[in-house]
Order: structure tokens, then sequence, then C-alpha cells
């Protein structure tokens, strides 16, 4: 198996895919599709409509084609590159176990540090943390927000600050620098990293991953940030918590809300409330209350989309402002959370 299969090698891209959806079946082709852009529809349809026969052996050699990419792309994501090419060899061998993963990663974007991403929370920490901060914001700006917080409530609180603030302030990497980088951390790992640059981290990396953390990690974060960064900690807090995740909160907890907030400034906000959020508020307001809004709402009229970002705003600073008092806790996802 170490030379491409002669039947299909001549075959483009797309007549290999138009193939296999032949093979595949009407209703199954159809699943497919629904996953698919306009264009490669489009594409694909013309191909199919064109392709009149199909040898026997272009077809065996499409799906075995197809099978060993859906292998290795399963053996990528149980461990890795590495994982999948060591696999591969024993199973294709050395040669065409090469060309399936060049082609893979030809097309995919395998992520950098892939081999951190299997690593403990615990273990991570202690690999990286005497890195300098900006190393140490990189990786985690790749990782899953969980685990990435899990490493920043564990870092020393004079770097957390500090890690958050490159994260943030991160926009495009070369990748000369990730691959030194991925060398330094893990040199068994082949870099197979796109020669273009990759824009990771930014504010909204920062964001997903402070609204990970603990509320005590994220408190000391944005007070240092208030101080070095303040128009940064500004722009990180109003999108740490919008209104829509006024579903996060329990039925108490929005009750509290409700009672600080003006009901005039309520019937705004909820003019453009998706149906979720109207539910979860008009339930935990008496019935007649909850009529009154509905009418004001609709009496109201036409109502600038700024007044309802506005009042949005309003009962999200009133939600952060009862959560630093501790009178309602929000649901922040890491499971660390006891309520006695």
């Amino acid at each position: 198996m170490a030379n491409p299969n002669p039947a299909t090698e001549n075959l483009s891209g797309v007549q290999k895919a138009a193939v296999l959806l032949i093979a595949l079946g009407p209703e199954r082709s159809a699943k497919v599709f629904q996953h698919l852009k306009d264009d490669e529809i489009e594409s694909l349809t013309l191909e199919i409509a064109n392709t009149k026969s199909i040898p026997a052996d272009v077809k065996d050699g499409v799906l075995e084609e197809f099978y060993e990419v859906c292998l290795a792309q399963q053996y990528i994501s149980e461990g890795g590159i590495a994982y999948a090419k060591e696999l591969l060899d024993k199973a294709l061998g050395a040669d065409r176990a090469r060309t399936v993963i060049g082609k893979l990663t030809a097309s995919l974007q395998v992520r950098p540090f892939e081999f951190v991403r299997k690593a403990d929370a615990s273990q991570l920490l202690n690999f990286i943390q005497d890195e300098h901060p900006q190393t140490i914001a990189l990786i985690l700006a790749y990782l899953p927000s969980q685990q990435a917080a899990a490493v920043v409530s564990a870092l020393a609180p004079e770097k957390q600050a500090e890690v958050a603030k490159r994260i943030a302030t991160m926009d495009r990497t070369s990748p000369d620098m990730i691959k030194e980088v991925e060398k330094v951390l893990e040199k068994k790992l082949a870099s197979l990293v796109n020669q273009d640059y990759t824009i990771v981290g930014g504010v909204e990396s920062i964001v997903s991953i402070l609204n990970t953390v603990d509320r005590s990690t994220e408190k000391h974060i944005m007070e240092e940030l208030e101080i070095e960064e303040p128009a940064l900690a500004d722009e990180i807090r109003r999108r740490m918590f919008v209104f829509e995740d006024i579903l996060l909160l329990d039925n108490r907890s929005i009750q509290t809300v409700l009672r600080e907030v003006d009901n005039n400034e309520l019937a705004v906000a909820l003019k453009n409330a998706n149906e979720d959020v109207q539910k979860a508020i008009f339930d935990n307001l008496s019935s007649r209350l909850a009529s009154m809004i509905k009418e004001d709402m609709e009496f109201m009229g036409p109502v600038k989309l700024k007044d309802v970002e506005d009042a949005q705003q309003k009962i999200v600073n009133i939600i952060r402002k009862l959560e630093d008092s501790g009178e309602i806790i929000i649901s922040r996802g890491g499971g660390d959370e006891i309520i006695v």
C-alpha cells in the first residue's frame, strides 16, 4: 500500500467526493449535504450528474481512501499527530501512513500544542508555570476555555493578570514563534503549523477563560487590569456577562435581580430578548406584573436598538453588583461552587 491506488490517483477531489456520495446512497448523501456550503453542493451535484458509470475498482479505491482518512482523523482526535502516525504505520505501512497524514494536515487545521490539550491541568501547570507570561499566554490561547481557566486559577497571583492581559491583547503570532515554543515544550512533537500567520487570543479568548475561572481569580485579575489597563478591563467586563446570560441564574436569583429593576427599563430590555430569556423573566414575576409588562412592550411601539441595549446593560450591571455583594451566584460552569 506504499503507492497511491492507480484507479483513483488521477481523480480530482471533487470527483472522489462524487464517487463516495454515489456509493453511500441517497439517504446518507443527503445527510452529508446538510453540512456543506452552497458552492460545494453545486459542484458536487454537477459532478454526480455528469458521472455516468463507476468502475468497481474506482469505487473500491475511493472507499478505501475515505476509510483511511477517517481512521487517521480518529487517531488524531484520540492522541494527536504523533499517536496517529504510529498507529497508521502499523495499519497501513510507513509510506501510506505518511501520505494519509500529509493529505490530512494539508487540509485540516491541526491546532498547535495539540499534545498539551491532552494534559491534565495540574501537569500542565507544572509544565509552564515558570515560563515567561507571553509564552504562557500563547499556550493558553490555544487551549479549551475550561482547561485554560484551571491553569490561570492556579498561577501565582502576580502572573494571573499579566497573562490575562497578554491573551487579551494578542493578535497575530508568527508560525516560527509557535514552532519554537512547541519545540521547547514538546521536542517529540513534529511541528505542523500552517505557514499563514495564525490569529489567536484576543478579548473574546480571555472573556471565555474568565467566565470559567472561579470568582476570586476573576476579581483579582480584573482589579489588576483596572489599574494597568482600564480601557481593556472595561471592554472585558462589558463582554463577560451579557443580558442573555440571565439564563445562568436560578429562579431565586432572577427574582432578587428583578426586585432591583425598574419595570419600564425591564419592558424595554425585553423588547429584543429571545423567547427563553423572556420566559425566564416572566416566570419569576407575578402574573399581574407580567401582564402589565407584556402590555407595555406591546403598546410602546418601535424602540431604538441602542435604547434596548442600554436597558439590558443596566440590568447586567445590577446582576454583577448583586454577585459582588454575594446576594446571587452566577453558575460559572466549573463545578466547584458549593451552595449551602
